[in-house]
């Protein structure tokens, strides 16, 4: 693989590039301790919407993925060391069609699990990209998953994880179709806008000499974060959702 030249960027920069992941991070964390929230504004509208509203639904969707840290999460690992843009959109490809398929069925087949397993996976996918990146399960296996396979698999997760949070609520069967496809462009629009900003960040840094010092440290620190992201949701699990539908 070839990596780009490294330039001189100031001090500055990079001390704030730091600093805006160490926040990400954070709000990572925070975010993953209230994922089955819905707010109440958003609950009210979705609860009391009759028949078609699409860029209401549109504007859900995309706020859902803007503000979903681990799906954030587990695509900054996935896109880490990918270089180039066709690798990059096949990839998000295959993570979009896996979780756009089991957004929509989940929801129009009433296909339930417990949200706290299925959000436990999603924070599993990102421990999982992280080691990936770092070579471990070649280290510890002497093989590796194929990793768009994985990306795929996962992908259905995080679409179910997505569903979970639907089905919570009560949906119109009116206009019930047209709504949740909205919702689902929306999440891909919202996608699209967050891949943006992070790959603009990834390749600054990739672009200074600290990048290829500092990648090891923070793949150790965005596995840290999806093992919190699994003990926040086996925590939901063992205290308020085992007695829900598996």
């Amino acid at each position: 693989m070839v990596r780009p030249t490294a330039l001189s960027l100031p001090q500055g920069l990079l001390r704030w590039a730091g600093w805006a992941i160490a926040l990400f991070i954070v709000l990572a964390l925070k975010s993953a301790a209230h994922a089955h929230g819905v707010g109440e504004d958003d609950r009210a509208f979705i609860e009391g919407a009759s028949g078609m509203a699409i860029g209401p639904y549109m504007y859900l969707g995309a706020k859902h993925m803007v503000t979903g840290y681990d799906h954030l999460l587990f695509l900054v690992g996935v896109i880490f060391f990918l270089y180039r843009l066709k690798d990059v959109g096949t990839y998000v490809t295959l993570f979009a069609i896996g979780h756009s398929s089991t957004l929509l069925l989940g929801v129009l087949f009433d296909i339930r699990a417990n949200p706290y397993i299925v959000d436990a996976i999603i924070g599993l996918s990102v421990v999982y990209k992280a080691l990936d990146n770092l070579d471990g399960f070649r280290t510890l296996f002497g093989r590796a998953p194929n990793p768009k396979a994985a990306v795929l698999i996962f992908g259905f997760f995080h679409g179910f994880g997505l569903a979970t949070k639907l089905q919570d609520l009560t949906l119109s069967a009116d206009g019930l179709v047209p709504n949740l496809i909205s919702f689902n462009i929306g999440v891909e629009l919202g996608q699209f806008t967050a891949l943006g900003a992070i790959l603009i960040a990834v390749n600054l840094w990739r672009s200074t000499s600290s990048f290829r010092r500092s990648a090891i440290a923070a793949n150790a620190a965005l596995m840290c974060a999806g093992f919190v992201l699994v003990g926040f949701q086996l925590t939901g699990f063992f205290t308020q959702g085992s007695t829900g539908a598996m």
